[in-house]
């Protein structure tokens, strides 16, 4: 029988049926492999990363809590020490959640019963800060909310209509807080000036879930009560690890070493944005001024950080994460010894004779030592005061942050610079007498006669130093003459950049916060040269000035002053870091000697008795140079020198400001006289010379 053959539609039919069975396969393979694939990742993240989900959740929904480590310590350079971290037993807080402002007014109130609180203890931006909050208990509808009366008519509508814009409330605060004095702080009673404070400490974190300290340093009886009475304290506990700063030896570089913020305080307002960009957070204890602000980084170690979550009861559960490590110690290069001995002798100085006839306006003093050969500063002291009270103020600071005129003391930089730029040659004679300059009179003290650049120093001559000044611009003394000198800004240009070789009118770079650089006098009369070269024009630093003879003691080395010896890690005698013993810059050895004959001349006016009998009759040969400065009615004095001559290990600078009338019965130098041996005596007796 023949093969009958399909239809060709059967065909296609049939043809179709198998395609769509294909894909119908292929489909519910890939299906079960995605339901397998989904079965796997489900089972691999319920049983195998279980936990590391759970910690991921955990860090999405609880708060990073950062607790303070305690503050490395600072030491001077025989180990004692100068800035103390002592166990401080804390009542901290940490905000429960959902607490409402009357919550907060409960417990700062029934802390205030509970517990000792002295007012003392508060700083005046403690209550300042508590008015303003004192008066936001009360109704938003009162004049007197949020102590709003205090701003002018202006400055509310202003601060309300939103004229301020988004800085409207730093504005407003700023304000209030410059207002607010001891009339409104009377307004409140002690107690409500304490809930206040506690309230303002409370609060102040509240969003964040930081702990804040409330009361600093508890005894152990309130301490005992805390801990027994917890749950009537909600949030609330004792930090145990609480630490507080203490200097043991008072006001003895006080300002130096600076401060830090209480546990209370935080970071300072005005430092806030530049430890926040560090890492640092609100609550933080950091370095306020002075060394502690300058190495804080170092000090402040690594602060415990914790995990909190809450309970049901909105109570915060800390998890410790990260440890806290103990911060750095700093030792520096000054001697206690040495700097209570200088602590000791500028201020009987200055208290005995400020004030006192012939020294009517002198209300400053200080002085600075180190040693010349690593920049290392050995002591560093100044006092202030008040003429009126005769209250007596630390100011070692002033070193650093204050100027004066240096006088007769930068002569040596002069010299050096008219024999480097052949304006005079070594052991050319200029006879010292007064000058006729275009009919006016330029003297030194009294005519010292025919001198050479040695005895100039010696006899601090001021027409040898005008003499360089007047061939450096071109010209030459003709008696009765005036001065022609084309390029005057150009001639004061060149002498500025020799003395700036040692150092004088820059910062010199000291490890501190807030040194100044200097003033530089303004003038375009040839005569200004003059004044320029014998220390009557520009201004600078104590630590410049010591700076400045350290560059002549070390033979044209300039050694960057440095207080920071070395740091050491935490519970290591590991140094991680050392100070000192940079050398900025040296000066041209071609020059050396001319640099010789200003040492030379420095020694002799030690040694010709042109400084004081003291200085002159040490067992230590002394080298320095004795300045004084015309200021208005009233004489600068200073002495800048070095010790031993041949082989110094002891560079200084003392600076009195305005310490004598500028009259022919100008007072001695009450730094050669009264300072200097003094201190110089208990250097070589703590360090004798070889």
């Amino acid at each position: 029988m023949p093969h009958l053959r399909k239809p060709s539609h059967l065909r296609k039919i049939r043809g179709m049926d198998e395609e769509i069975s294909h894909r119908i396969l292929l489909l519910s393979s890939f299906i079960v492999v995605i339901f397998l694939v989904v079965f796997i990742r489900l089972i691999y993240i319920q049983v195998f990363s279980y936990n590391d989900y759970v910690q991921k959740k955990d860090d999405y929904t609880s708060i990073r809590q950062y607790v303070n480590a305690p503050r490395g310590q600072i030491y001077d350079c025989k180990g004692r020490v100068l800035a103390k971290t002592v166990v401080s037993h804390n009542i901290v807080y940490t905000s429960p959640k959902n607490m409402s402002s009357e919550d907060y007014k409960l417990y700062a109130k029934r802390l205030v019963e509970v517990f000792n609180i002295d007012t003392d203890d508060f700083s005046e931006t403690d209550k300042k800060e508590a008015y303003i909050t004192w008066k936001s208990f009360l109704s938003p509808s009162n004049s007197e909310y949020a102590a709003n009366n205090l701003l002018t008519k202006s400055e509310l509508n202003a601060y309300k209509s939103g004229l301020w814009g988004t800085n409207a409330e730093t504005r407003r605060h700023q304000i209030l807080m410059k207002r607010i004095g001891k009339k409104q702080i009377k307004e409140m009673s002690a107690k409500q000036l304490k809930i206040a404070v506690i309230y303002q400490r409370m609060t102040e974190n509240a969003s964040t879930g930081q702990e804040n300290v409330i009361l600093e340093d508890v005894g152990d009886d309130d301490v005992a009560y805390l801990v027994e009475h917890k749950s009537d304290f909600p949030g609330f506990d004792v930090d145990f690890g609480g630490w507080k700063r203490e200097y043991p030896y008072g006001e003895t570089l006080s300002d130096v070493l600076g401060t830090v913020s209480t546990s209370t305080q935080g970071l300072p307002s005005e430092n806030a944005n530049y430890y926040l960009q560090r890492g640092f957070q609100y609550n933080a204890t950091v370095g306020k001024s002075g060394l502690e602000y300058e190495y804080n980084d170092v000090l402040s170690g690594q602060a415990q950080v914790s995990k909190i979550t809450y309970d049901s009861n909105g109570l915060a559960k800390k998890t410790v994460v990260q440890s806290a490590v103990k911060g750095d110690d700093v030792y520096l290069s000054i001697d206690i010894d040495l700097q209570q001995k200088l602590d000791e002798t500028v201020k009987s100085v200055l208290q005995e004779k400020g004030g006192s006839p012939n020294r009517e306006n002198f209300s400053t003093l200080f002085m600075c030592m180190m040693d010349p050969n690593s920049g290392s500063v050995l002591a560093m002291s100044g006092y202030q005061k008040d003429l009126d009270s005769g209250k007596m103020t630390y100011f070692a600071s002033g070193c650093y942050a204050s100027l004066a005129n240096p006088g007769s003391s930068v002569k040596g930089a002069t010299v050096y610079m008219g024999l480097s730029e052949g304006a005079v040659k070594p052991g050319e004679i200029t006879v010292d007498q007064t000058m006729n300059i275009g009919g006016q009179e330029f003297s030194s003290y009294e005519d010292h006669g025919p001198v050479d650049d040695i005895q100039a120093l010696a006899v601090s001559s001021n027409v040898y130093m005008a003499n360089i000044a007047i061939r450096l611009g071109g010209d030459t003394y003709k008696e009765g003459e005036s001065l022609h000198i084309n390029d005057v800004t150009g001639t004061l240009n060149k002498m500025r950049s020799y003395y700036s070789m040692f150092g004088l009118g820059n910062k010199t770079g000291l490890d501190v916060p807030d040194e100044v650089s200097g003033y530089m006098g303004v003038g375009f009369e040839p005569g200004m040269l003059l004044n320029y070269a014998i220390g009557q024009m520009d201004m600078y630093t104590p630590v410049q000035l010591m700076e400045y003879v350290s560059t002549i003691a070390t033979g044209g080395k300039m050694y960057q002053p440095s207080l920071m010896k070395y740091i050491k890690e935490v519970n290591s005698d590991q140094v991680i870091q050392t100070g000192g013993g940079v050398l900025k810059s040296t000066l041209p050895e071609k020059n050396k000697a001319y640099l010789n004959r200003v040492q030379q001349g420095f020694r002799a006016v030690v040694s010709e008795g042109n400084a004081s009998d003291d200085l002159q009759n040490m067992d230590v040969e002394v080298a320095g140079k004795t300045g004084t400065a015309e200021v208005n009615q009233w004489t600068t004095v200073d002495f800048v020198g070095y010790a031993p001559y041949e082989n110094p290990t002891v560079s200084f600078a003392c600076v009195a400001p305005t310490s004598s009338v500028n009259l022919q019965s100008v007072s001695e130098n009450t730094c050669t006289y009264d300072v200097v041996p003094t201190v110089l005596e208990k250097y070589f007796e703590l360090y004798p010379a070889s």
